[in-house]
């Protein structure tokens, strides 16, 4: 479904909303405010909900209606209440489900590092890189429903929550975290280090000798959580729920090609189309171009705490 206006224009999409109806536009405007356009509005959010989700499995209805205001304008948009409605009615929401794998390995005798971040809120892109590794559920037998594991290793831009560096690897070995820092590298160019800090778990893979000395090779300080609680790496944490349990929420896959496909479509619509709340609900390839303090949407109890210490 294409924009069918402009907002110089105003052109209210009347003409999608009466195909999906099987009406006449003329026969929309006579019933102005009746049933009939309130089916055609109902119609033309489902319809738009759907193709969201068809790259997005797991988008919640406030980034939904927030992408629909963009999309339409806020003269052509419905109300929040009225969104919330379609999507109650038509059995929209989304239902999670969750399976677990263990991805951190912090019992080896490799040097560990202090978390450097406590009191840190980052005001501009490349500051704070955070580092995390999940599983991906791949089924190695439909019938049976017997499936096994694949692992997804993932660097962000904490400042705009934009994935910058990923790697789908069989196995939790090193080398597929470090295939995702070099594409994280790789986004710098040649455009010098300042201040750069990478944090992330006390897993195997991050203490290896290869990844910390690419990260020193480059000059960027090495951070790492204190313990085990996911609140140390919380930004990275989310960004793991955000790919499985909403971006794939739902999707099937027989084999790590497929989970690699799906992944870098995924991730493209996550960097460039979905809104954050964290980030004044901007994309994060739109906050890659800002600096300075961003506006939240919700409260953020640790900068709150971290403010009230520097005052």
């Amino acid at each position: 479904m294409s924009r069918l206006y402009t907002r110089d224009m105003k052109a209210y999409p009347v003409t999608s909303q009466c195909k999906l109806l099987g009406v006449s536009p003329q026969a929309y405007y006579k019933h102005g405010d009746s049933d009939l356009r309130k089916q055609a509005e109902d119609a033309f959010v489902v319809e738009f909900i759907n193709r969201v989700r068809q790259k997005d499995h797991g988008i919640g209805g406030g980034k939904l209606w927030k992408m629909y205001k963009h999309e339409f304008g806020e003269e052509h948009s419905v109300g929040y209440n009225r969104f919330y409605d379609i999507i109650e009615r038509h059995n929209l929401k989304v239902r999670k489900k969750k399976r677990r794998a263990k991805t951190t390995d912090s019992e080896h005798g490799l040097p560990l590092y202090p978390n450097l971040v406590k009191e840190l809120i980052p005001i501009r892109p490349n500051q704070l890189w955070v580092s995390d590794i999940t599983y991906m559920v791949i089924y190695t037998n439909a019938q049976t429903g017997d499936y096994d594991f694949c692992y997804l290793s993932l660097v962000t831009d904490y400042y705009t929550k934009e994935i910058i560096g990923w790697c789908v690897g069989e196995t939790l070995e090193a080398k597929f975290a470090i295939a995702a820092l070099h594409m994280a590298l790789g986004r710098l160019g040649n455009n010098p280090v300042l201040d750069l800090i990478h944090h992330s778990d006390r897993g195997v893979q991050y203490a290896s000798y290869e990844y910390t000395s690419i990260l020193k090779r480059n000059g960027i300080k090495i951070s790492m959580t204190e313990c085990g609680d996911p609140k140390d790496n919380a930004v990275a944490e989310r960004v793991n729920g955000i790919i499985k349990n909403e971006l794939l929420m739902g999707m099937a896959f027989v084999s790590i090609d497929e989970v690699r496909r799906a992944l870098k479509v995924a991730i493209d619509f996550y960097n460039n189309e979905r809104p954050h709340m964290s980030l004044d609900w901007k994309t994060p390839a739109e906050a890659a171009l800002c600096t300075g303090e961003l506006e939240k949407k919700w409260v953020s109890y640790r900068e709150k705490a971290i403010k009230a210490l520097a005052a």
